[in-house]
C-alpha cells in the first residue's frame, strides 16, 4: 500500500484556505492512506478556550470532516487529520479517520501539551485500532509520542501503522521518540508535522517540520525538511508490521511478562 504524509503551513483561523491548501498538496500525488498535521485547518495557537470553541466543529458534520470525506470518496483513499472537535460543552484536540465510505473513527488527544490544557478537555476515548482492509490503523496526536503506553496500547491491538498528526515545537524530540516507538512495537509510524511560526500571545511558537515515516525496525524511510511545505508518498509492505519475531526464540510481544510490570 502507499502511505503519504502532508507538511503544511496553516494560517490561523483561515479554515477554508487551510483545507484547500492541504487538499492541494495531497492532489499532487496519490496514496492509499494520507496523514495531515494536528489542527491542520484551524491553526494551533489559540488565545483562550473561547477562541478554541469558536473554531471547533462537530465530527463528522463539520466542514473539515466533510471536505476530507468528499476528497477520500473521490480519490478512494483514507485520511487521518487533526482538528478541534466540538461535542456539546466540550472542545477536544482530535483527529478523524475518513475513507471512501465516509466517516470511520475519531480520537481525542489524551496527553495535552502546555497551554492546550487551558483550551481543551482531556481526551476521554481509549486508544483504538481500525481495520480498513489494507491495514490496521491507530491514531495518536503530537505529545502522545512521549508516553510509550500510547503506541504500545495501539500495537497490542494489532495496529500496523500509527498515524501521528502533530504540531511539534520541541526540535527533534518526537522524531526520535517515534522512531523508538516504531522499533519497540514493530510498527510503521507516520508523523505529519507543520512548519511556520504563530505569535498570537505572549510568545511565538515555531513549528519544526521534519514530518517522517518510520519502518518497524526503526529506520527512517523518509523525512521532510524543517522549513518547507510538501508531501511524500512511499510504498510499504504492511506484513513487516505483523512479524514480531526477533530471533527464533524471541518475540517482541510473545516475550512480554505483564504480570511483573505492575507497580
Amino acid at each position: 500500500m502507499r502511505i503519504g504524509i502532508v507538511q503544511s503551513s496553516p494560517v490561523f483561523g483561515a479554515i477554508e484556505r487551510n483545507i484547500a491548501d492541504g487538499l492541494d498538496l495531497m492532489s499532487s500525488q496519490s496514496a492509499d492512506v494520507w496523514v495531515l498535521p494536528e489542527l491542520f485547518a484551524s491553526g494551533y495557537q489559540f488565545k483562550g478556550a473561547e477562541e478554541a470553541r469558536a473554531l471547533a466543529e462537530p465530527i463528522p458534520a463539520g466542514p473539515t470532516s466533510q471536505a476530507l470525506i468528499e476528497y477520500a470518496s473521490r480519490t478512494k483513499s483514507y485520511i487521518v487529520a487533526g482538528l478541534p472537535e466540538l461535542d456539546e460543552d466540550a472542545v477536544y484536540n482530535a483527529s478523524v479517520l475518513v475513507g471512501p465510505e465516509g466517516y470511520i473513527a475519531r480520537y481525542r488527544k489524551v496527553h495535552l501539551f502546555y497551554e492546550e490544557k487551558l483550551n481543551f478537555s482531556p481526551g476521554n476515548l481509549p486508544f483504538g485500532v481500525v481495520d480498513i482492509g489494507i491495514a490496521k490503523i491507530g491514531m495518536m496526536i503530537c505529545f502522545d509520542h512521549l508516553f510509550p503506553e500510547s503506541a504500545r496500547s495501539l500495537a497490542l491491538q494489532g495496529a500496523d501503522i500509527i498515524c501521528h498528526p502533530a504540531n511539534l515545537v520541541l526540535p527533534d524530540l518526537a522524531q526520535r521518540t517515534m522512531a523508538i516507538r516504531a522499533l519497540e512495537n514493530g510498527v510503521f509510524t507516520a508523523t505529519a508535522n507543520r512548519i511556520g511560526t504563530e505569535h498570537r500571545g505572549t510568545e511565538a511558537l515555531t513549528y519544526t517540520g521534519q514530518s517522517q515515516i518510520i519502518a518497524p525496525d526503526g529506520d527512517v524511510l523518509c523525512r521532510l525538511s524543517k522549513d518547507s511545505i510538501g508531501v511524500h508518498v512511499l510504498e510499504i509492505d504492511v506484513m513487516r508490521a505483523r512479524k514480531k519475531s526477533i530471533t527464533k526464540h524471541n518475540d517482541k510481544f510473545g516475550d512480554r511478562r505483564p504480570g511483573l510490570y505492575r507497580l
